[in-house]
Order: C-alpha cells, then structure tokens, then sequence
C-alpha cells in the first residue's frame, strides 16, 4: 500500500508539473516559469518531509533559492531575506539529520518542552516586533504579516532540524498566515502551494504522531496537548 501510494503521489506530482508548464507555455495560465519551478520544488520538499525522508533538505534549499528572486519581484523583502536564511538553515537541517542519529538509523522524532516552546514564542514576538518597524521604513507590501510569517518560519524550521513534532503546529499557524497573503499580493500559484502545504503539514503531524507512539508506545509532551484530547 505504501509503494502504491508513494506511485500514485509522484504520477499526481509530474502530471501537474506538466499542466502547469503547458499552460505556462502556452499563455492559458497566468504563472511564471520561477514561480512554478517554486511550486514544483516546494511540494516536492514537504512530500519528503512528511515521509521523514533527509531528500527534503536538499530539495528545500533548491525551493528556497527560487523564491528569494520571486518574494523580491513581490516586494516581499522580508519573505526574500527569510529564503536566503533557509538555504543556510537547509544545510544545518540536513547536517542534524545526517549526524543526530545511530549508524544506519534514520534521527528519532522527539517533542519539544514546554519551556523551549515559550522561548521560542517570546524569540518570535520579538522578532516580529523589531523586523515590522524595519520592513516599513524600506516599503515592504506588508511589514507586519511579512515579519511575523518570517519569524513563525524560523521557528518552525528549528523546530524541523530537531525534528520535533511540534514544528507541524508552527508550520501550520504559518501556512494559514501565508494563504492570503499570497493571494493579495498576487501569487496565486504560490497561495495554491501552501495549500497544499497545509494540507500535508496536517498529514505530517499525524503520520509523525503516529511513528512517535509505535517508537516509544506513549504519546507525551507539548503536541499532545495542542493536537489531542484524552
């Protein structure tokens, strides 16, 4: 079932690549080849990433580095300068994964503490308080969505390197921030991908929950909590 799926998922992945630059090509749709090449990339990196797949980092710094030129073309800086910083963080994300596990053994999923959580709300509440002010003083189309979206996505990727369950629920704040702010500022391809990725960051936090409780038998910690109810 699991060979069938992943067949059905990559036939589903290079037939929409194939409409998407068909109708790029021929003028049907309004999209750029950046921004689909950005489309392609992306879904490609939170497919991996759902199915814990250490691909994902490779592939996200190759989406990272498209999207800075499309967030500038959108005069989205802080969006921009946050995509620079992820193809850095790609590389230390991939370096956790490949060296914070047993010989070949894949990097144990864990929970992040109640304490760690706070800090990383402050550090963002922060983040966001300062990178406003400056995102409005260079003109940026929306300094206060631009800079918390920046920050939440900070936070998740951390959270991601650790490979800590958690990291879903801050994707998923983060997506629903994203969707229309995208659409309002006229990247509408790009607000159908993080559709798409909320979509599979809600399958990530379940198929990641679900792994965690057949690796320890009990589910504990912060993302309890947040996802479930006993």
């Amino acid at each position: 079932m699991s060979l069938q799926r992943t067949a059905r998922d990559l036939c589903v992945g290079v037939l929409t690549t194939a409409f998407l630059v068909a109708g790029s090509a021929s003028g049907l749709l309004p999209f750029t080849w950046i921004e689909i090449a950005g489309f392609v990339t992306g879904g490609a990196s939170v497919w991996l990433l759902v199915r814990e797949h250490i691909w994902s980092w490779p592939v996200g710094i190759v989406n990272s580095g498209i999207y800075v030129v499309v967030f500038l073309r959108a005069r989205l800086f802080a969006d921009s300068g946050l995509m620079l910083a992820f193809v850095l963080l790609g590389f230390a994300g991939w370096w956790c994964w490949l060296h914070g596990r047993a010989a070949g053994a894949r990097r144990p999923i864990v929970h992040a503490g109640l304490r760690e959580m706070v800090l990383l709300a402050v550090a963002a509440a922060a983040g966001t308080l300062i990178l406003t002010g400056y995102l409005r003083s260079v003109g940026d189309a929306a300094p206060l969505w631009d800079a918390l979206t920046t920050c939440l996505s900070l936070a998740a990727t951390y959270l991601q390197a650790r490979k800590a369950l958690e990291g879903w629920i801050v994707w998923i704040a983060a997506d629903l921030i994203y969707i229309p702010l995208y659409v309002a500022k006229g990247l509408p391809l790009t607000s159908v991908l993080y559709v798409i990725f909320l979509t599979m960051c809600v399958k990530g936090a379940v198929d990641w929950r679900a792994t965690r409780r057949a690796e320890e038998g009990e589910d504990v910690g912060l993302f309890r909590v947040l996802v479930t109810a006993r």
